[in-house]
């Protein structure tokens, strides 16, 4: 029996530190709800576990943004709904005007409802946004630098690139001159100006007989070339084979007055060109094809690849042009760098659906404007097509990356969390190990008080 060293405290102090300690550990692990809670519980399972939770992090972020995207293309085909709705009532509106019932004052009424739908289709492509950033304007799709064209449109099939053609030929306008307008016009009768009708009569000034020929040869698509006392110039307003220019008089001798024919007519040529092989067009120099409009191109090739574009009056030589991949909206659809979706939006306004020009006042525009408005909601419903293609895409993407998120949530769930239930067994041993101990060295420290009896 020793005094100074209680050797039973010591070893029972000794075996109920671990146990406080793993007490503690099982306490920590109970309220946190964790089984690793500090790295030395499990050093590699945490290094595991923080690499997973950064996964998931970045999933649920990657859900959130597939979802932001989905309501830019609502946001936008919406917009795209209200321009087709306005297509459909200018189409209308066309055919409505093609009746020749109606008087040349009731087109022109006709028109005035035109020109306020194009204005608001402009201001819809203007003015659309999401959080400030412009989508209906052509803001959102591939970037195309180039000279001496406008109006340039290319499918999401074109890449990036180079491509260049030389312009053989530029359109032209169909023209007829005839001679100079006399100071009193001497005899009566009637030119038509692609079918307008315009009576002169004998006695008309020299500025009366240019101001009706002016004003009707705008209704009959051509314009007048120089002034009164000029030689009679009838140039057509369209370009290449849609313009025309037929004059018909009805009075010979009207007609020998005017320096004119009783009937004579001329059409434009429509551009040409030649697609330079050694550019980004020599991927498939055979297939790619070209169609012509006037001024307006529209190239073509295999897997969708399309390019339409307006060529500027008189243009000559080589155009270049450098399609890049700036522009678009890209959407972080992954946890990780690169996973990325790219989304375009081609321009929506009335330059870019070809309308613009779309007047029913004149001889031909009433024909005219059915064919344009039907390929401008034919184009409306290419773009719209494709935002349901992106938006179905996004739903997927959404849905992946939230199961995928499950499905992690649960193996770091394996690796991290702690068994409650196998917890609180380990804890309640541990616990009564504890009080084991406790109730032991309570009795080792009175064994140095039965030294005492020996000292009576």
């Amino acid at each position: 029996m020793k005094v100074n060293n209680n050797i039973s405290a010591v070893t029972t102090n000794n075996q109920l530190l671990p146990t406080e300690d793993s007490l503690a550990k099982s306490m920590e692990r109970l309220s946190s709800g964790l089984k690793i809670n500090h790295a030395k519980d499990n050093p590699s399972g945490m290094a595991i576990s923080n690499k997973m939770q950064a996964q998931i992090n970045g999933l649920n972020q990657a859900s959130r943004n597939s979802s932001d995207g989905t309501s830019v293309l609502e946001t936008a085909d919406g917009a795209l709904n209200e321009v087709t709705s306005m297509l459909q009532r200018m189409r209308e509106l066309a055919v409505q005007a093609a009746n020749d019932t109606n008087s040349q004052e009731e087109k022109e009424a006709i028109q005035v409802e035109i020109d306020k739908l194009k204005e608001e289709v402009d201001r819809i492509s203007s003015t659309t946004e999401f959080n400030t950033k412009n989508l209906l304007d052509g803001s959102l799709d591939n970037r195309v630098y180039a000279e001496n064209v406008s109006r340039i449109q290319i499918s999401e099939e074109v890449p990036a690139g180079e491509y260049a053609f030389a312009i053989d030929s530029a359109a032209t306008q169909a023209t007829i001159t005839g001679g100079t307008i006399p100071t009193t016009l001497a005899n009566s009768g009637t030119i038509s100006i692609n079918g307008y009708n315009v009576t002169l009569t004998a006695g008309m000034t020299q500025e009366e007989v240019y101001e009706a020929i002016r004003n009707g040869a705008e209704i009959g698509e051509a314009s007048m070339g120089g002034s009164a006392t000029d030689a009679l110039s009838f140039v057509s307003t369209a370009y290449g084979t849609e313009g025309i220019v037929t004059i018909d008089v009805d009075d010979a001798d009207l007609a020998a007055e005017l320096g004119l024919s009783e009937t004579q007519s001329a059409t434009g040529v429509d551009a040409e060109i030649t697609l330079d092989t050694t550019s980004s067009f020599s991927d498939s120099p055979a297939t790619a094809t070209v169609t012509y409009k006037g001024n307006k191109i529209e190239i073509t090739d295999v897997g969708g690849f399309e390019m339409t574009m307006m060529l500027d009056a008189g243009a000559t030589g080589t155009v270049e042009m450098n399609v890049t991949t700036m522009g678009p909206m890209v959407l972080q659809i992954g946890a990780n760098e690169g996973q990325q979706m790219s989304v375009k939006i081609p321009a929506c306004d009335t330059e870019s659906l070809y309308i613009d020009t779309v007047d029913v006042t004149t001889v031909f525009g009433a024909a005219r404007a059915i064919t344009q408005t039907d390929e401008a909601i034919a184009s409306v419903n290419k773009v719209r097509s494709s935002l349901g293609a992106y938006t179905n895409r996004l739903d997927s993407a959404t849905a992946s990356l939230d199961e995928t998120s499950e499905n992690m949530n649960s193996a770091i769930s394996r690796i991290s969390d702690v068994d409650m239930a196998l917890e609180m067994t380990e804890y309640t041993r541990l616990n009564v190990l504890s009080q084991t101990a406790t109730s032991a060295l309570s009795q080792a420290n009175e064994l140095p008080q039965m030294a005492l009896q020996l000292l009576q």
